[in-house]
Formats: C-alpha cells, sequence, structure tokens
C-alpha cells in the first residue's frame, strides 16, 4: 500500500508540475560583432539567403538541409499558389535629441498614450524627474510627467511658435530621426540615409517605432519578378512597439511580459488568406511581425479571421501554429523573444545549427543584415 501511495504521489506532481520551465540561457549563441550590419545591401534583394528546410520529402527522420541562395532568386524557392504576407506598418522618426538645461538628453519613443503624450526611453533617465522639461527645438519641447523602470518616462509635448498648427508626427518628420536600434552604430543621431533604408517599401500606415525588417530586402523588381511567377501577396498592418527595444531580463522566459502592438487584418485579406489555404497554397509572412498578427488572429481550424486590437502573443517553443507554412525573416539577436519565435518555428536545435553555419559562412545579421526562408517543423 504505501508503495501504491508513493507512486500516486509522483504521477500527482508530474501532472501537476506540467512541461518544464524554459531558461533564457537555451537561447543564447555567441555571434562575432563583426557579423553584425550596419548598412543594408546595395541593391537590397542582393542580400543573402539561407533556406533552413528539415522536411524534405523522402528522409525517413528529420534531417536539416541548408542552402545559400539571394533573396533576388526567392521567386525560384516558391511556388505559384504561395501567398506572402508583408506588414504595411510605417515608421515614425520618433528618436529626439535635446537638451534638458544644460544637459543632453536622447529619447526615442514607443508607444503613443494620447494624440500628444508617449512613452519613451531617455538617456541618460537618471538626470530626469517629473516637472522637467527637454527642448527638442525652439518651438518643440515636452514635459516629463511620469518615470518608469529600465529608463522608461513618459512625456507630454507642446507644439508652439511658427509651427503651431503642426501635429506632432508633422513635428517628429521635421525634427526626429529613425529609431534604430542600439547595435547599429552612428556617431550622431541616424542620417539621411537611414531615412530611407529603415524603411520598407510598403510602408503606408504610420505607427511603429521599428522597422518590419524582413520586409526591407524587397524592391519593386523583385515583387515584380514574384508577380511574373504567380506568387501572390497581401498586406496587414501591425505597429512594431516597445517589445522590439526591450531585452528579456527573466532567467524564466514563461515569466517575461510582452508588451501590446496594435495590429489590423481587413476583411479582404483574411478572404484571400483563407482561399489560399482552402486551395492547398502556403501562407509565408514576411517578418515575425506578421506570423504574430497572424497567429493572433487564427482560429483552431486553420482559417484567419478580420482583426483589430491589440495583441502581445508570446510565442516560445511548444507553440503550435494554426496558419503558417514558412517564415521570411532575419537572423534575430541571441536571448530574444524573436530567436525564441524562430526556435518554436523551425525548432531549437535546428536554428542554432542554422545560426552557426551563418556566422562560419559569413552571414550578415539583425536589422539591415541577411535573411533566412525556414519551413515549418513538423512538430510545431
Amino acid at each position: 500500500k504505501k508503495s501504491v501511495v508513493i507512486c500516486l504521489q509522483s504521477l500527482f506532481f508530474q501532472v501537476s508540475d506540467g512541461p518544464p520551465m524554459m531558461k533564457l540561457s537555451d537561447f543564447d549563441y555567441d555571434l562575432p560583432p563583426e557579423r553584425i550590419a550596419q548598412r543594408p545591401s546595395n541593391p537590397r534583394e542582393a542580400a543573402r539567403l539561407l533556406v533552413v528546410d528539415q522536411n524534405l520529402p523522402g528522409l525517413s527522420r528529420p534531417e536539416l538541409a541548408l542552402e545559400d541562395h539571394s533573396v533576388k532568386n526567392l521567386a525560384g524557392l516558391l511556388r505559384p499558389s504561395d501567398l506572402l504576407v508583408f506588414n504595411n506598418t510605417r515608421v515614425i522618426p520618433t528618436r529626439l535629441k535635446g537638451r534638458r538645461k544644460t544637459a543632453t538628453i536622447e529619447v526615442t519613443l514607443h508607444k503613443k498614450e494620447a494624440p500628444e503624450t508617449w512613452r519613451a526611453f531617455a538617456r541618460p533617465a537618471r538626470k530626469l524627474k517629473p516637472g522637467d522639461r527637454i527642448d527638442f527645438a525652439p518651438d518643440f519641447t515636452a514635459e516629463v510627467i511620469a518615470k518608469g523602470e529600465y529608463g522608461e518616462v513618459t512625456l507630454t509635448f507642446n507644439l508652439s511658435g511658427a509651427h503651431s498648427d503642426d501635429t506632432l508626427d508633422q513635428a517628429l518628420e521635421r525634427h526626429g530621426a529613425m529609431p534604430l536600434p542600439p547595435y547599429i552604430k552612428r556617431d550622431q543621431l541616424p542620417d539621411a540615409k537611414d531615412h530611407a533604408d529603415y524603411q520598407t517599401m510598403f510602408a503606408e500606415k504610420p505607427g511603429a517605432v521599428a522597422a518590419p525588417t524582413a520586409g526591407l530586402h524587397f524592391t519593386p523588381e523583385l515583387m515584380a519578378d514574384l508577380d511574373a511567377n504567380g506568387i501572390k501577396n497581401v498586406k496587414l498592418t501591425l505597429h512594431v512597439g516597445a517589445g522590439t527595444f526591450l531585452p528579456v531580463k527573466t532567467d524564466i522566459v514563461e515569466e517575461h511580459h510582452m508588451h501590446a502592438e496594435w495590429g489590423e487584418i481587413d476583411e479582404a485579406t483574411a478572404n484571400l488568406i483563407n482561399q489560399t489555404r482552402s486551395n492547398g497554397g502556403r501562407i509565408i509572412p514576411v517578418g515575425t511581425t506578421a506570423l504574430r498578427l497572424l497567429e493572433t488572429a487564427a482560429r483552431e481550424d486553420g482559417t484567419v479571421q478580420p482583426f483589430t486590437g491589440e495583441t502581445s502573443i508570446f510565442i516560445t517553443p511548444g507553440y503550435r501554429f494554426k496558419i503558417v507554412d514558412m517564415l521570411f525573416t532575419n537572423f534575430h539577436l541571441p536571448c530574444s523573444t524573436l530567436f525564441m519565435l524562430v526556435c518554436a518555428f523551425a525548432g531549437t536545435n535546428p536554428m542554432k545549427k542554422a545560426y552557426q553555419y551563418a556566422i562560419e559562412h559569413d552571414y550578415r545579421f539583425y536589422s539591415y543584415g541577411d535573411a533566412s526562408l525556414l519551413t515549418k517543423n513538423k512538430a510545431s
């Protein structure tokens, strides 16, 4: 009887404990600094493309196939029945340099709270307190109305003088710079070239504070080639927000909190996605932002519904994908939520092997870097 009780207790704790927690270190890898791209390829579609496929037909067990290609040859790697899904968000130039008394302050706006109020990351934030004023231009100032963690402040802007009729968006276009991630090094604020380079050709709807960088590789010439090969495309909107900037600070992955981002999939887009699926075509988001919104709006039956609202979906290994078949994406930072996402999609060990291959073969990483085309792991 005693042994039976012990067995039952052991079974109970096995069931109640659930799957083991994931550690942040599970998603780490070493990247030499020289592999981080500081400028995009020119032309954009000249970037390299690593095809990662572990589901090749005829294999008796999953094996990893890695093939070197160029983005300009993408049409030859897809089928006429495939559907590419792009994010048409437009990046706002939300990086500003100003002064508080004699101190230089840099801020990067990341979430709009009201028409003239934004949350922002400030540097150095320790010099700021509620009530302080930051002068960005003679007719463009902001007041600190709150301070948060990790260098976050809340700013309310004041527009006065010759341009007092401007909206805040117009003032940002005049005074702001592109909010490049910190691993892209510039002596000063991002320059005029970045203003064009850090915007996709699909950018229509202002609202992002970071670019959906997988879309940076596409040009009118590449889109014409895809169209000539019968590969269709649709567009959705996800305004990339704070999650792009904030590192994971918890050792246990499941304890990380994702910031919400606003997105929209209209009815015509949802219908074309569902029609493609019903006809046997593959759904291929261009970038993790498009993937996250698709999976947010997906039903359990593998269809997608129109969607308008916020999403804070956090995709990690063990997630069961409902709508996405392949993924075109850049190479992501170690220990980031985006690297966790591609590990969920293609498998953690396959992605680590693919990234190691990319490092050894001189692929360029991160926002201005090269791209990968991933096939979904059958277990996902």
